[in-house]
């Protein structure tokens, strides 16, 4: 009986190595000239990817191949965020100035510019949608509030949104994987720069609550970048893309009620600075950035980093299991697990 009880137990870690190896980033050979942090995985055939350049690519067969297009007139357009609804139609936005939100319902055939804007104090930072109506556009500050622009039409009109939180003096939001927002019951925003804080309010009733967060901040290239909710737990990455080895990069929050979160520092994290972070299933969660890909197992409280590849943003389909990431030098990848 003893005998049998230890080979079922090395049966089970046997199984657990072979699983925690297969977890890995898998290239997609594409060496274009372009840095991409917009990546919209709607199921497992169809994905989207912006990027600087005006560029854009859609794969309707899982990520093996990849269609790309230069939006005329948009060549020096960065594209830091896509959000895709199906194989026709998604909305991009373009940081820098001019700000722009771009549309397409015929699989980028035709682009229709939705929100333009010359002022150069805007800069739009991440777009997400509760709904396929409901959206917003999240941007820099502009007097000391940030820039929070909404659609309720499909990103067919935006409007500023009533009542947008208060940015603290040299605050600032992170265009790099376009998942410093997210939204779902409710809105939430990380930040970075002079302090790194969690921003949270209902979506239908605007009432802002902050928490600060326990990351590396006070330079204009530190603080939180990217958040994911998962079952039971919300992480929230980033650290400081100037020093991307310091391992001060992730925070994660577990529920206690509905009001109050307890924070905690993982016991060990990721490899350095994260850009993004999206949540996988159960526990299991994925981050990436410029220092490589980690994995947590556990919710949050360990990270092991699978890949040294730099990347800016990793999603999961909507509806599906696809897994894709995006970087710089046109860098695509699969994860597998």
């Amino acid at each position: 009986m003893k005998l049998k009880r230890i080979t079922c137990i090395l049966i089970c870690l046997l199984a657990y190595s072979i699983k925690a190896n297969a977890q890995t980033v898998m290239p997609i050979q594409q060496n274009k000239p372009i840095s991409m942090r917009g990546l919209s995985v709607v199921d497992d055939k169809t994905a989207w990817v912006s990027g600087t350049k005006g560029t854009i690519g859609i794969t309707t067969d899982g990520g093996v191949n990849w269609a790309w297009q230069q939006i005329k007139g948009f060549e020096k357009s960065d594209f830091r965020d896509i959000e895709a609804f199906s194989a026709k139609e998604a909305v991009i936005i373009a940081s820098g100035s001019p700000a722009y939100i771009l549309k397409t319902t015929d699989g980028g055939a035709h682009w229709e510019t939705k929100f333009q804007q010359t002022d150069s104090t805007y800069f739009l930072d991440a777009m997400d949608f509760s709904d396929r109506q409901h959206g917003f556009v999240l941007g820099d500050p502009i007097g000391g509030k940030f820039l929070l622009l909404e659609t309720a039409d499909g990103g067919e009109t935006w409007n500023p949104s009533k009542k947008p939180p208060v940015a603290l003096k040299d605050e600032a939001a992170f265009a790099a994987s376009g998942t410093c927002l997210r939204i779902n019951t409710s809105i939430t925003i990380v930040t970075g720069g002079s302090i790194s804080r969690m921003l949270v309010s209902p979506i239908g009733k605007r009432e802002w609550t902050s928490r600060a967060l326990p990351l590396t901040n006070g330079a204009a290239s530190s603080g939180g970048f990217s958040i994911a909710y998962g079952n039971n737990q919300t992480i929230i990455v980033g650290g400081n893309y100037a020093k991307d080895k310091q391992t001060d990069s992730v925070a994660y929050l577990i529920p206690k009620s509905k009001a109050k979160f307890k924070k905690n520092i993982p016991v060990a994290g990721p490899a350095g600075y994260q850009s993004c972070v999206e949540y996988i299933n159960d526990d299991i969660f994925l981050s990436t950035g410029t220092s490589g890909t980690n994995i947590t197992t556990d919710g949050g409280k360990t990270w092991r980093k699978i890949d040294g590849v730099s990347y800016n943003v990793c999603a999961k389909a909507k509806h599906g299991n696809l897994i894709l990431l995006a970087g710089d030098r046109g860098k695509l990848g699969f994860f597998k697990f």
